[in-house]
């Protein structure tokens, strides 16, 4: 009991006042699409990137916002993007390299699809066109799936893979940078990973804490729950789920922290279905694309103690 109290505790912590809710972030932009996931902010807070989907999940590109005087201009498939199967961008802590997950074939001339992989492009400054893709090849890029970069500010590189040679499912991995070399990743320990499917780890910037996606856990209140593990002296601490404030009963998952607000993916589905009359086409239209409708859609919160 003393434990159960102790959690809540750190929720409200973490959170704040525990009547916020999160609520749709960009959705003037994000409904222009039937699915959209996964987002990424640049450091300087003047592009995003986001994956949009369609209804089935089988078309995938990543789409480009940026932003002047403080308002998002149209969004853009990604100079990139268009022609793969691409997503989950994440920018590097100086803006100038562009990760991603596809699976474009190695050789621009082959025309069958690769297995996952975990790609990049470049840039020489923040105005200056992104580069061609370039795959981050080994010791990250295996025969297996690699997803989900994300890169902590002494450069260790966090991802998922799906090793189907184990008995298991998706699990987190690190790759640490030492000497500026990428060092064999290795899987987090059983405080994090477990025999289910662990995916979409975010990593703070410090290496202080990871936020990250497990799918039908015991404590989970959807198919997907997003989850915290701290580091400490001993370790990456146990994975606590982020709690009702945070996490439906439907699929939460893809976090991303900046400038203390979490950014997450839901397909929270709030649709009224109960009316006290019939309703018209203007009335039926704008409950069908309401931001929490069941569409995959990104939510944002405030919080308190997470950091840049």
């Amino acid at each position: 009991m003393k434990h159960i109290y102790f959690s809540i505790f750190c929720l409200f912590c973490l959170f704040g006042n525990s009547q916020e809710m999160p609520i749709p972030f960009a959705s003037d932009i994000t409904s222009k699409f039937p699915n959209v996931r996964d987002i990424a902010i640049s450091p300087n807070g003047n592009e995003m990137m986001f994956t949009a989907q369609s209804v089935m999940g089988n078309l995938s590109v990543i789409i480009s916002v940026t932003k002047e005087n403080n308002i998002w201009n149209k969004p853009q498939v990604a100079s990139f993007s268009g022609m793969h199967f691409d997503l989950e961008p994440f920018f590097s802590h100086d803006g100038l390299k562009l990760y991603f997950v596809s699976t474009r074939p190695l050789n621009q001339n082959e025309t069958q699809p690769k297995d996952f992989d975990i790609w990049y492009v470049e840039r020489a400054n923040l105005r200056a066109p992104w580069s061609t893709p370039k795959n981050l090849g080994s010791p990250i890029n295996t025969e297996h799936g690699e997803f989900y970069p994300s890169i902590a500010n002494n450069g260790n590189f966090y991802f998922t893979r799906d090793d189907t040679t184990k008995n298991r499912k998706d699990d987190i991995y690190v790759s640490k940078l030492l000497n500026g070399t990428y060092q064999e990743p290795e899987a987090l320990p059983e405080t994090i990973n477990t025999e289910s499917y662990e995916y979409n780890a975010f990593i703070a910037p410090d290496e202080s804490y990871l936020l990250f996606g497990g799918y039908n856990r015991k404590d989970g209140l959807g198919s997907g729950d997003i989850y915290i593990s701290r580091l400490t002296k001993n370790g990456w601490e146990q994975a606590e789920n982020l709690g009702p404030n945070i996490n439906s009963d439907k699929m939460d998952y893809c976090p991303f922290v900046k400038d203390h607000i979490l950014y997450f993916t839901s397909k929270r589905d709030h649709t009224k279905v109960d009316h006290k009359q019939p309703l018209n086409l203007e009335t039926l239209m704008k409950e069908f694309h309401k931001a929490n409708n069941g569409s995959s859609r990104l939510f944002k919160i405030k919080t308190v103690t997470f950091a840049e």
